[in-house]
């Protein structure tokens, strides 16, 4: 990675902590994952998933971090920075919740502090990719002044490409 720092892997907001993925988040990453619908993802499944993802981690510096409430201490989501359908030089901002932590702008909050933290590792601009019916993640991105790039069209529909530029 010459030329960027390593993320930080624990950030904290004022509700939020944001952390390193550890095997006992598996059964509720499975929970969470499941609520997209489809088949249940196992939670065999997730712990395969956490391994890739600390292996990710470490490869590139960059981490897709679990989300818990500093006073309840639940796992509520993950929030990150992705390679994705980007680049490590200009990583994609990802992040997803459990449905009953909507609309309490945790998102956002998460967020936030994922932009400083990629700011800090030296990277010029960060990507994110949404579904266009996704509007309460577009919204959460106009919170953090992502601006629509382009469209694209993907298999499972249209997708809004949008980016930010880090101080």
């Amino acid at each position: 990675m010459a030329g960027y720092e390593t993320m930080s892997y624990h950030l904290e907001t004022e509700r939020l902590i944001l952390r390193p993925w550890a095997e006992s988040d598996a059964a509720d990453f499975s929970e969470l994952l499941s609520e997209r619908g489809g088949a249940a993802y196992t939670v065999e499944r997730a712990r395969k998933a956490i391994a890739g993802l600390l292996a990710g981690t470490e490869n590139s510096g960059i981490a897709l971090l679990p989300i818990q409430r500093r006073d309840e201490g639940d796992f509520i989501g993950y929030c990150g920075l992705i390679i994705g359908r980007s680049t490590l030089e200009e990583p994609e901002i990802a992040y997803e919740l459990f449905r009953r932590a909507h609309n309490r702008g945790y998102a956002t909050e998460a967020a936030r502090a994922v932009v400083a933290a990629a700011a800090a590792t030296g990277r010029q601009r960060l990507w994110s990719t949404v579904a266009t019916w996704n509007e309460p993640s577009l919204r959460v991105l106009e919170k953090l002044d992502f601006v629509r790039d382009h469209l694209s069209m993907e298999e499972n529909g249209e997708v809004v490409w949008l980016t930010r530029e880090l101080p």
